[in-house]
């Protein structure tokens, strides 16, 4: 992938990976949850006909949004009027498969639209790394699992699919500084697009005490499986030597960087900052039912989903060529068959942030 290339966050391949995709990102939800619950009791709301409007940033096929959109919503109308409308906002990159996320609110049974004859839907197509949305206009902010996914790939890294576990010092810190620059971009244009008082709440990978990522057996075996299908000729070296994963996780320290000295940037200040370690799901159940194969098979599952389509990306073909559907079936094979072989429990580091805007002054 060259170095000015624009990283595409990865979307579920199939219904199968998006189970194990969408279970693994619920560690750490209900958490998180609780905090757009209070962060919407607390936000100032607009007098109707004014909508109150909630911003989805990152939102792939909406699954992972439905949840806390609902519970929001819930406490706003312990606030307001039943009729006062909702505006929800889904924000994400243009090739996202917004037809997947439509559906996904017209369906699933979980969704808002189900649940509150006063709210609405809508869309926007572009990078969360620009201004996206009005000035002075978002009231609720929500993000899960889609900041750690890098605006670009800085340079090629040499010896790992993750820069974590790079031994290339150079590499590290082009790597770091592009995960400093994309959470202040961040940050500032979400500065910009919260109404005063809005609040936004953040649910995203940290780091472990050592500044590691985690993940360490699932990146390694990812690492082992791509070399294996090199060797078998199934790829080639130069595309392997593409091949990365452009996601960062960062620390208390990354987090506050931006709002130092004063403690406010763009008008945002830090209200809450927590990290933790969330449970590793596929591990309790093997350790419930001693099924090593199946622990394999549902980490490899999450892989293909979140991560075989930044491989795929640095094919010859690109996503369309016509190896990747083997390459993801005998990647996500190998992956599954380490795995198995030596069952361990996964670190996963993760942090809760929330921000929140200063209110004028009346």
């Amino acid at each position: 992938m060259p170095e000015s290339s624009i990283v595409v966050r990865p979307e579920p391949m199939d219904s199968g990976s998006y189970t194990a995709s969408s279970r693994l990102q619920a560690a750490g939800l209900s958490a998180a949850i609780t905090l757009f619950e209070e962060a919407a009791a607390a936000v100032p709301l607009p007098k109707p006909p004014q909508p109150i409007v909630i911003a989805d940033y990152g939102a792939s096929t909406g699954h992972n949004s439905l949840l806390p959109v609902s519970a929001a919503i819930a406490v706003l109308r312990k606030r307001t009027r039943h009729d006062h409308s909702v505006l929800a906002v889904h924000t994400d990159l243009p090739e996202n498969d917004f037809s997947a996320m439509f559906e996904t609110l017209t369906d699933d049974p979980d969704s808002y639209l189900r649940k509150d004859a006063a709210t609405f839907a809508s869309a926007v197509g572009r990078s969360f790394y620009h201004q996206i949305l009005p000035s002075n206009s978002i009231n609720l902010g929500w993000s899960s699992w889609a900041i750690q996914w890098l605006r670009r790939v800085p340079a090629p890294i040499p010896d790992h699919i993750h820069v974590a576990y790079s031994t290339d010092e150079r590499i590290r810190g082009e790597f770091a500084r592009q995960a400093a620059h994309d959470w202040h971009e961040f940050v500032a244009f979400r500065g910009r697009e919260l109404a005063p008082g809005g609040r936004l709440v953040v649910m995203t990978p940290g780091v472990d005490d050592s500044g590691e990522i985690g993940y360490h057996p699932l990146l390694d075996s990812m690492q082992q499986a791509v070399d294996e299908l090199t060797a078998a000729g199934v790829i080639t070296q130069d595309e392997n030597h593409g091949m990365c994963l452009p996601i960062a996780g960062r620390s208390a320290a990354d987090f506050r960087a931006c709002f130092a000295p004063s403690g406010r940037f763009e008008g945002l200040e830090i209200e809450h900052l927590e990290l933790f370690n969330a449970e590793d799901r596929f591990f309790k159940q093997y350790q419930s039912d001693g099924d090593a194969d199946a622990f394999g098979a549902q980490w490899a599952a999450f892989c293909r989903a979140a991560a075989f389509p930044a491989f795929a990306s640095t094919l010859e073909g690109g996503r369309g060529d016509p190896r990747a559907p083997t390459f993801f079936d005998q990647l996500e094979a190998g992956v599954a068959s380490r795995l198995a072989a030596a069952p361990e429990q996964m670190q996963i580091p993760m942090a809760h942030v929330v921000l929140a805007k200063k209110q004028l002054k009346k």
